[in-house]
């Protein structure tokens, strides 16, 4: 079983930046693949970006890149996403994820674990 504790979200002016953060608990945690997907009032979730569990493989949303960088540290057992050039498009509430297996993408079927989320408000 793995526990997934997102932080780092709030209310920021567009164009600033935010740094989230989902620590894991558990000594596997350097096996998985992690993922952070959103999800906006009254839209479905999406995916964001993926991260394999050497951190060799890296996906992103079109809507996210070259603005977004996700990144994870296995010693801390701790995956990151860092948001700059924030759009209010980008408010949601983020939400991290883990996979049994060591490389996903953005469909979130294959994802195991899921935190309760952060909310990112982004204001224009």
């Amino acid at each position: 079983q793995v526990q997934l504790v997102e932080s780092g979200g709030g209310l920021v002016q567009a164009g600033g930046s935010l740094r989230l953060s989902c620590a894991a608990s558990g000594r596997t945690f350097r096996s998985y693949a992690m993922g952070w997907f959103r999800q906006a009032p009254g839209k479905e979730r999406e995916f964001v970006a993926a991260i394999s569990w050497s951190g060799g493989s890296i996906y992103y949303a079109d809507s996210v890149k070259g603005r977004f960088t996700i990144s994870r540290d296995n010693a801390k057992n701790t995956v990151y996403l860092q948001m700059n050039s924030l759009k209010p498009e980008d408010t949601a509430v983020y939400y991290c994820a883990a996979a049994r297996t060591g490389v996903a993408g953005g469909d979130p079927a294959v994802y195991d674990y899921w935190g309760q989320g952060t909310q990112v408000t982004v204001s224009s």
